[in-house]
C-alpha cells in the first residue's frame, strides 16, 4: 500500500487499541469471503478446511485455489498445506490490510522431474470491503509480490532456474494513479537436453544450449482516464539480444476492466458451449475497441543471434551466411509490395538492409499526432492498409 493508506491503517489501529473492547476479534470467515469476492472478478475461488485466528494473525489450513470458475470441467485446484496471513487489520468499510501473506515452499517431485520454489510471499495486501465500490477501493492489490529461487530439474540436471522475481505496486498521493514494477533476475535455461536431432542441431548452431537473462517491466495506470503506460517491458538474454516493448493506451478504465472480467467469467463458465464462447469473444473484442492508441515502440538490440541465424539458415540451404543475408535483402521488397504499405515500404526496406549489413538494433515506432481509436486502426487495416503509416505515425529504423 502507499504511505497514505499505511498511515490510515496505523491511525485506525491506534484507535482500536485505545477504545475498542477485547471482543472485537478478527473474523477469519469474513476475511476469506471478501478475498473470494475479489477473486471472483477473475473467476478464481479460494477455500480452506479450517481458519485459525491468533490476535492479528490468521492461518488457513488445507487451502485450495482454483483459477477457473467453480465447477469448470478439468479444473484441478492448487492445494496448499496452509496460508499464513500476518498482521491482519480491518479498516473502515469492512476492508482488510494484511502485512504479509506467506506461502509454503514448493517441493514437487514426479517421475524424473523436480520443482523447487522458496521465499514466496505477498506484502501490504489490500482486500476491499466491497468489490463493487468506486475507484481503486474496489480492487485487491499489494505492495510487493516476491519469489525466491526457482529450480526445475530433470534426471537431477537443472533445466530452468531463476534467482528472484519481484513485483511492486503503489498509489499516487491522491490515489488517482497506480504504478507497477516487476523484475526477474538470474533466468537460466539449459537446452542441451533436447533430444530431437534437428532441434538439437539448431540449438547448438545458434549457440543456445544455455540461456542466461533477465526480465523487467515498469509502468503506470491512471484510473479515471484509463490511460495505461508501459514504460519498459523487456527481456534480455546474453549472447542473444534484448527485446523491448513500450506503449501507452487510453480508455482502459476500471469499468472496462470489470466488463472484460465479466466476459472472461462467461467463457470460463461455459467452456464446452462453442456459441457462448464465440459470443463472449466478440463481446470482449467490442469492449477492447473502446480503447485508443497513444504511442508504441518495439525494439530489438542484437547480441550476436542475427549473424548466427544467417549462418545456420545458409548452411541448411547449401550456402553461407553472407549469401543468405543478401537473399533476405532481396526478398523483403517483394513481400512488402504485397502488403500495399505505400511509402513505408521504402523505409522498411532501407532499415532492413542497414540492419542485415550491420546487425545492431531494429526499432518500430508508432507515434500518431493524436490518439487513434482501435476501430479506426482495424478499419484501415482491412480497407486501406496504405493509410496505416500516416494514421499511427509508423516509423521503422535501424541501428539508431
Amino acid at each position: 500500500m502507499t504511505l497514505n493508506r499505511s498511515m490510515k491503517s496505523l491511525l485506525a489501529g491506534a484507535a482500536i487499541i485505545g477504545f475498542a473492547s477485547p471482543a472485537l476479534a478478527l473474523d477469519g470467515q469474513d476475511l476469506l469471503a471478501k478475498i473470494n469476492a475479489s477473486y471472483a472478478a477473475g473467476g478464481g475461488t479460494l477455500s480452506a478446511e479450517s481458519i485459525e485466528v491468533d490476535g492479528s494473525d490468521v492461518t488457513m489450513k488445507n487451502v485450495k485455489f482454483s483459477v477457473g470458475a467453480a465447477g469448470t470441467p478439468g479444473e484441478t485446484p492448487l492445494t496448499l498445506s496452509e496460508l499464513s496471513l500476518q498482521g491482519v487489520s480491518e479498516e473502515e468499510g469492512g476492508a482488510y490490510l494484511i502485512e504479509k501473506v506467506e506461502f509454503p515452499e514448493v517441493d514437487f517431485k514426479e517421475d524424473k522431474t523436480s520443482i523447487s520454489v522458496t521465499e514466496l510471499y505477498l506484502s501490504g495486501v489490500y482486500i476491499p470491503g466491497d468489490p463493487n465500490a468506486e475507484g481503486l477501493d474496489s480492487i485487491m492489490f499489494y505492495d510487493e509480490a516476491h519469489s525466491g529461487p526457482i529450480d526445475i530439474t530433470i534426471d537431477g540436471k537443472s533445466v530452468f532456474s531463476m534467482t528472484e522475481a519481484v513485483a511492486t505496486m503503489g498509489l499516487s498521493e491522491d490515489e488517482s494513479t497506480m504504478t507497477f514494477e516487476a523484475s526477474a533476475t538470474g533466468l537460466k535455461a539449459d537446452l542441451s537436453t533436447i533430444e530431437d536431432p534437428k532441434a538439437k542441431e539448431a540449438v547448438e548452431a545458434l549457440q543456445l544450449t544455455t540461456l542466461d537473462g533477465s526480465l523487467n517491466m515498469s509502468g503506470s495506470w491512471e484510473v479515471e482516464s484509463g490511460t495505461i503506460e508501459v514504460d519498459d517491458y523487456s527481456i534480455d538474454f546474453s549472447n542473444v539480444g534484448k527485446l523491448s516493448l513500450a506503449f501507452s493506451m487510453s480508455g482502459y478504465t476500471l469499468d472496462l476492466v470489470k466488463q472484460l472480467q465479466e466476459q472472461a467469467r462467461t467463457m470460463q463458465g461455459q467452456p464446452q458451449d462453442e456459441q457462448a464462447q464465440q459470443a463472449a469473444g466478440l463481446a470482449m473484442l467490442g469492449l477492447v475497441q473502446q480503447m485508443t492508441l497513444v504511442n508504441a515502440k518495439i525494439r530489438f538490440e542484437d547480441a550476436g543471434i542475427t549473424k548466427r541465424g544467417f549462418d545456420y539458415a545458409g548452411k541448411t540451404q547449401g550456402t553461407d551466411g553472407n549469401q543468405m543475408a543478401q537473399m533476405v535483402k532481396g526478398m523483403v521488397p517483394l513481400l512488402l509490395a504485397q502488403a500495399n504499405l505505400g511509402a513505408l515500404q521504402n523505409e522498411i526496406t532501407a532499415a532492413v538492409n542497414s540492419y542485415v549489413d550491420d546487425p545492431k538494433a531494429l526499432t518500430i515506432v508508432a507515434a500518431p499526432a493524436s490518439p487513434v481509436a482501435f476501430p479506426m486502426i482495424m478499419g484501415a487495416a482491412m480497407g486501406a492498409p496504405d493509410s496505416i503509416p500516416t494514421l499511427i505515425g509508423l516509423k521503422v529504423t535501424a541501428n539508431d
